[in-house]
């Protein structure tokens, strides 16, 4: 029998796992000797995290290759074929969610290999939870254009589709560029659009701030430079 693929959440910054992940997901994710992971430093530190009771130079973890080609999907599940349970991690938040891992998974549905996922941390739910926007009809874009004209090109197209569907829109960028992003919705938006900004989730410094534009324009900005950030825009029909 072919073994189980765990989907492993992870925190979202540093804080206790208790804060985060469920007992039962803790207790699974500590019963495991092999991992798929996308950052293998972090998943290290993860597992630190939660207290793996085994060194974890005793633990098989195997990063994901930024080029991930079918040969090299078929023999990271190798061991699930050989009947060894293993736990699939992203570096931050759920795997397989805007994350490489989902291909892992697909090609273990072809394999009937059981996929089993776990309950733990999603920055994208938490923010649409947090935002008051519509939790009916959203849609997740990943990343928008780094630089100009076309991510404000792209900011407009959101806009548009939010307000011909009445659909949430959720993005992310690199923390590095978030305030470039904060600035350039605030300034290419409508006024009437609705911003939602949550930063930090799950953390101590955790910020969300949800309103228009217009009151966008003529607040102080916050601080989320180099700050895991989620954003999402709701626009006026």
């Amino acid at each position: 029998m072919p073994g189980i693929l765990y989907l492993l959440p992870s925190s979202l910054g540093d804080s206790s796992w208790s804060d985060y992940l469920p007992p039962a997901t803790r207790d699974i994710a500590c019963r495991l000797g092999c991992f798929i992971v996308e950052n293998a430093k972090t998943a290290r530190a993860e597992l630190k995290r939660i207290g793996h009771p085994q060194p974890l130079r005793e633990i098989a973890i195997e990063q994901i290759p930024e080029r991930l080609s079918s040969q090299e999907i078929d023999r990271l599940l190798q061991p699930l074929l050989a009947g060894t349970d293993v736990g699939l991690m992203s570096e931050a938040g759920c795997p397989a969610v805007a994350d490489p891992g989902a291909l892992l998974v697909r090609r273990a549905h072809e394999l009937a290999i059981r996929v089993q996922p776990l309950i733990g941390p999603s920055s994208l739910l938490l923010a649409l939870m947090a935002s008051g926007f519509d939790g009916q009809q959203f849609a997740f874009h990943g990343y928008l254009p780094a630089h100009e004209p076309e991510r404000t090109r792209r900011i407009a197209e959101l806009e548009t589709t939010s307000a011909r569907l009445g659909q949430t829109q959720i993005f992310i960028e690199t923390p590095y560029r978030n305030e470039s992003l904060l600035r350039a919705l605030i300034a290419g938006a409508r006024p009437a659009t609705r911003l939602c900004v949550a930063t930090d989730l799950s953390l101590p410094t955790e910020t969300i701030i949800s309103q228009r534009i217009s009151d966008w324009r003529t607040a102080p900005l916050p601080s989320i430079d180099r700050r895991p950030s989620v954003f999402l825009i709701l626009s006026a029909s």
